[in-house]
């Protein structure tokens, strides 16, 4: 491992999404946007459903969707424990936007505040799985041109 390269963990409950070697990584921070080079300052951090995008040493990208969970920077290391964790490759924004459709009448039926507020992160988290399933899929476009 050299000082250009930061060794990158993406995980969720069920799988390994991603293990290797990355100059960049950028994600959801509890906050805004992070992006974290080799030596990062130690931080501990929540994020928020988006797009993680992997920028590998030979300068290519890889694309992950996560439903939130925890990340944790170590100067050369970084790990991100997901709740639920998808590659951009296996996304389907056809599938993304029905379900979403189905959260948006259960959010229309939905009666308890409790109700309306499980309902409104799953459509968060199926915006958020939408859209980089698109921007996958834009990406995909644009390499193949």
């Amino acid at each position: 491992m050299s000082t250009k390269s930061i060794k990158v963990d993406v995980v969720s409950v069920e799988e390994s999404i991603f293990s290797g070697e990355a100059k960049m990584i950028v994600l959801p921070g509890e906050s805004g946007e992070l992006g974290i080079l080799p030596g990062h300052t130690p931080l501990i951090s929540r994020i928020r459903p988006g797009q993680v995008k992997i920028v590998h040493v030979d300068g290519s990208e890889e694309l992950v969707f996560v439903a939130g969970g925890l990340l944790e920077v170590q100067p050369y290391a970084v790990t991100v424990l997901a709740d639920t964790a998808i590659r951009g490759a296996d996304l389907d924004e056809a599938k993304a936007l029905a379900a979403r459709e189905k959260a948006e009448e259960s959010r229309r039926n939905a009666k308890t505040k409790e109700e309306i507020a499980v309902v409104e992160a799953e459509l968060a988290m199926l915006a958020a799985q939408a859209q980089v399933a698109r921007h996958y899929a834009k990406s995909k476009q644009r390499h193949h041109q």
